[in-house]
């Protein structure tokens, strides 16, 4: 990338609000993962951290949560398998003892213009990857969670207002809306609070992966705020809804979109 996302801001400061917590995050290594990481990591918290294959963008992210004085575990595999699900969680385990955050971060695109040319390959990768898996590690971290603790689902402003070019990406994230309004009603009993995140055009690695020159030019000029947002923008939500702050919260989704009205 020319122009390198912005995972953390210099004037922000961490003030213990994750102090001895342990987060495991998917999609770690690089974007908001890793803006989610190292805020987290600021605040006190270890990171295990689950990349697909980005072996360099992940030791990036590993350092800079070192660099934070904290641990980070990087483990590396696709979450679409179950047994990588399940090495995931018993290897943070057994590295830290305890499982306080999830953040089901990880995600994948293939820009289409028209449904007929949705391939059923990606099709199927694209659910197995945003929402199949996201349930799976749900369902095995979720009874090592305890009360106070918390997951964050990262979904997307395309689940509310619809893609045409993202059609089946966008059908996951709104899958993810309802899975975490699901599973937060499910939890609230047991004081483990369950929220979501719904960034808009964010200046990730992804997005120049993903589209072409021309759409690049225009990326995140149409919302209100004229421009894309950071990593950085995105990352302090994660700590809010990590952290006591949000406390009286679950079911809910943050919009972090540069002025794009959801819902009003």
């Amino acid at each position: 990338m020319k122009e390198k996302p912005e995972t953390i801001r210099e004037n922000y400061k961490g003030s213990g609000k994750l102090e001895g917590k342990v987060a495991l995050i998917t999609g770690g290594d690089s974007g908001i993962g890793r803006a989610a990481a190292v805020h987290f990591a600021r605040e006190g918290a270890d990171i295990v951290l689950s990349y697909f294959e980005e072996d360099k963008d992940a030791n990036k992210t590993r350092q800079l949560v070192n660099n934070e004085g904290r641990k980070c575990l990087n483990f590396r595999g696709d979450l679409r398998d179950e047994s990588h699900c399940k090495d995931l969680v018993s290897e943070a385990l057994s590295e830290f003892g305890s499982i306080n955050i999830l953040v089901n971060n990880a995600a994948t695109q293939y820009p289409e213009d028209k449904i007929e040319d949705i391939t059923l390959a990606h099709l199927n990768k694209t659910f197995e990857t945003n929402i199949i898996s996201m349930i799976y590690l749900s369902q095995l971290v979720v009874p090592h969670l305890k009360k106070g603790d918390s997951v964050i689902n990262t979904t997307s402003v395309t689940a509310y207002r619809g893609s045409n070019h993202l059609l089946d990406y966008a059908s996951t994230k709104g899958a993810i809306v309802s899975f975490t309004r699901s599973l937060a009603k499910q939890l609230a009993e047991k004081g483990i609070r369950v929220n979501g995140v719904a960034p808009g055009p964010i200046w990730t690695p992804l997005i120049p992966a993903t589209f072409d020159e021309e759409d690049l030019k225009n990326f995140g000029k149409k919302v209100p705020m004229g421009r894309p947002g950071q990593p950085s923008e995105v990352g302090p939500a994660y700590v809010f809804l990590a952290s006591d702050d949000s406390s009286y919260m679950t079911g809910q989704v943050l919009h972090i979109n540069g002025g794009k009205i959801i819902g009003g």
